[in-house]
C-alpha cells in the first residue's frame, strides 16, 4: 500500500515531515530570493479538548473552509508569534496577502491533511484534505492547562482551493518542483493546480469562485443540458418545442410520460397518475405515485410534477423550482421537466438544500424519447410523440395529491 513517504518523495531531496500540527518544510535559494515550497498542516480530530490540545480546529472541507488554531500552548513562554508553527504560518499569511502576482507565484501553499483512524487505530493514518489559502488570521485568547488559565494564540482562517480540474488530487510534482532551486517561481507555476494559477493571477478577489464546494462538483453547466447546435438532438428539441408552445396541457401529459419513463428507469413501481387542471394547479402539472418495496417492507411515495416548455435556449430558475418544493409534503419527492435548462445557481440550491426534486433538462427530454422513438418506431421520433399523447389519456386529479396513496 502507498504509504504518505512514497507518495511525497521528492528525488534527492529530504523526505517531507507531518510530525506535528505545523510542518514548514525547508526554504530553498532561487535566482530571485527564496521559496518556501509548502507548509503542511495536520489536524489531530481525537486530541482536540485535551490538555495538550485544548482547542478545537475546524474542518469544513465540502464548503472549502479551515478554520485552524496555532502551536502556542499555555506552558509556551515565547512570544505568541515567534513559535515554529505560528512563524511559518504569519510568514505564508503575509505571501497570501500579496497585491502583485510575482508575490503570489512565491507563496507557499498550505497542504491540508487529518489524522483519521483505520481498523480502530488513531493513530498513524491521515488523510489529504486540499490545497489552501489563509484568508485571515487573528489572535485570540483561549483557556488552557489543568489550572484553566488563559493564554495567546494565533487562529488562521483558510480557503480550501477546488481541485475539481485535477480530480481532486494533487500532482506532487508540483511540491517537488517548488523545492527544485534552479526553476522560477514561473516555472513551478505550470504546475499548480488550475484554482491556484487562478488566484496568483487575480488575487484574493477570487477566492469565492475557487473555494472548493462539494455542491458545485454535481451541478452541469448549462451548455452540457443543450444537445450540439446543428446536431439532430438539436432539430429535434426544437420541433418539440415548436409542437407544444401553443399546447402547454397536451406538453403536461408528455411530461408526465417521461417523467415515468425515468422514474421505471431505476427499476422501480411507478404509476403515472393524473394531469391537474389547466389552472390552479399552484405549482404542480402532473401527480404520480413511486412505490418502493412491498408489504411492510415498502413504501409509497407522492410525486409532485411541473412541465414547463419554453424556448430551449431559456432557462428555469431557483425561484420556479422553489414553487414546486414548496408544495412538497414529508415523504413527497417532485420532478420538473422542461424542454429548457437549469440555471447553474437554481441546481446548487437544489444541492446545497437537499430538495428532494428529479430535474430534467430539454436535453434529457430528447434522449429518453429517442430510445422509445428508436426502439419501437424506427426513429421517428415525432410519430412516436403523437402516439404517446394519442395512448395516453391521463385522468384530471380530482382529489387531494395524498389520497392516492390509499390506492
Amino acid at each position: 500500500m502507498e504509504n504518505f513517504y512514497f507518495v511525497t518523495e521528492s528525488p534527492g531531496r529530504p523526505r517531507a515531515l507531518l510530525e506535528k500540527g505545523i510542518n514548514a518544510m525547508a526554504k530553498v535559494g532561487t535566482g530571485a530570493g527564496v521559496r518556501r515550497p509548502a507548509v503542511m498542516i495536520r489536524s489531530s480530530p481525537w486530541k482536540a479538548g485535551s490538555e495538550q490540545t485544548p482547542w478545537h480546529d475546524v474542518f469544513d472541507i465540502d464548503n472549502g473552509h479551515v478554520r485552524y488554531f496555532g502551536d502556542h500552548k499555555p506552558e509556551t513562554t515565547s512570544s505568541v508569534g515567534t513559535t515554529t508553527g505560528n512563524a511559518a504560518l504569519l510568514e505564508a499569511f503575509d505571501s497570501h496577502q500579496s497585491p502583485t502576482a510575482e508575490g503570489r507565484a512565491a507563496a507557499a501553499p498550505l497542504l491540508l491533511f487529518r489524522s483519521v483512524s483505520k481498523d480502530g487505530k488513531v493513530k498513524g493514518h491521515v488523510q489529504f484534505c486540499g490545497v489552501a489559502v489563509i484568508e485571515r488570521a487573528e489572535r485570540v485568547v483561549q483557556w488552557g492547562s489543568q489550572d484553566r488559565t488563559t493564554f495567546t494564540n494565533y487562529v488562521f482562517d483558510l480557503v480550501v482551493i477546488d481541485l475539481t480540474a485535477e480530480g481532486d488530487t494533487l500532482d506532487w510534482d508540483w511540491i517537488t518542483a517548488r523545492r527544485d532551486p534552479d526553476r522560477t517561481d514561473a516555472q513551478v507555476l505550470e504546475l499548480a493546480p488550475k484554482a491556484w494559477r487562478e488566484w496568483v493571477k487575480h488575487g484574493r478577489s477570487v477566492l469565492p469562485k475557487m473555494r472548493r464546494r462539494v455542491a458545485r462538483s454535481r451541478v452541469v453547466k448549462v451548455r452540457d443540458q443543450r444537445p450540439l447546435p446543428g446536431d439532430q438532438m438539436d432539430a429535434d428539441l426544437q420541433a418539440v418545442y415548436k409542437r407544444f408552445d401553443n399546447d402547454k396541457h397536451a406538453f403536461e401529459t408528455l411530461a408526465a410520460i417521461v417523467a415515468a419513463k425515468v422514474m421505471r428507469g431505476s427499476g422501480h413501481s411507478y404509476d403515472e397518475g393524473w394531469l391537474t387542471r389547466r389552472s390552479g394547479d399552484g405549482g404542480a402539472d402532473f401527480v404520480g405515485r413511486l412505490d418502493l418495496g412491498s408489504g411492510l417492507a415498502g413504501t409509497k411515495l407522492v410525486v409532485l410534477g411541473q412541465a414547463k416548455c419554453i424556448k430551449p435556449d431559456s432557462l428555469v430558475s431557483a425561484e420556479q423550482i422553489a414553487r414546486v418544493v414548496a408544495r412538497l409534503r414529508r415523504g413527497w419527492i417532485g420532478v420538473y421537466v422542461t424542454t429548457g435548462s437549469f440555471s447553474e445557481p437554481a441546481q446548487l440550491e437544489m444541492v446545497e438544500d437537499q430538495y428532494p426534486i428529479v430535474l430534467i433538462n430539454g436535453r434529457d427530454l430528447i434522449k429518453e424519447l429517442h430510445e422509445t422513438a428508436d426502439k419501437d418506431y424506427g426513429g421517428d421520433l415525432m410519430g412516436c410523440v403523437e402516439d404517446l399523447l394519442s395512448s395516453r389519456s391521463l385522468e384530471v386529479l380530482s382529489r387531494r395529491p395524498e389520497e392516492i396513496l390509499l390506492d
